[in-house]
């Protein structure tokens, strides 16, 4: 699964706000076809993986697929059963922060059909509602 290589600092502060929309991410740059979000939230780099999975098998390993967000926020996490106190609990998983526009995948050589069927199947595995978007030429 994703994960950074190495980080400034092992564990962060974990706020839960996530505010405004997406300026960087937000429009398809690689393929023909994307997957955008439609809301906010923390993906993990399991329900990254497993939409990524979902998108190849469908698609039956033709086309190429862009992965557009990455995990780089840590998340920590105590034990269960474990009294307060005595500090953050070690770090558990990864996840991405994802803003409203962001677009989540993107492919290309396939049709249009073959790609929305693909979206819609991976957009099961993920907390955020999601939208079909095609490429804009300039």
């Amino acid at each position: 699964m994703l994960a950074p290589k190495k980080v400034k600092h092992r564990k962060w502060r974990r706020t839960d706000q996530i505010r405004g929309r997406a300026t960087r991410i937000n429009s398809v740059d690689f393929g023909d076809f994307g997957m955008k979000s439609l809301g906010r939230s923390w993906i993990t780099a399991r329900q990254i993986e497993s939409a990524r999975r979902v998108i190849t098998r469908y698609l039956q390993r033709g086309g190429k697929i862009w992965i557009r967000i990455f995990p780089d926020k840590p998340m920590t996490a105590k034990s269960g059963e474990i009294p307060m106190g005595s500090g953050k609990g070690a770090v558990d998983h990864y996840v991405a922060i994802v803003k409203p526009g962001t677009v989540l995948f993107e492919i290309s050589g396939v049709s249009e059909e073959d790609a929305m069927k693909a979206f819609k199947l991976a957009a099961y595995k993920l907390p955020i509602k999601t939208k079909f978007v095609t490429k804009v030429n300039k």
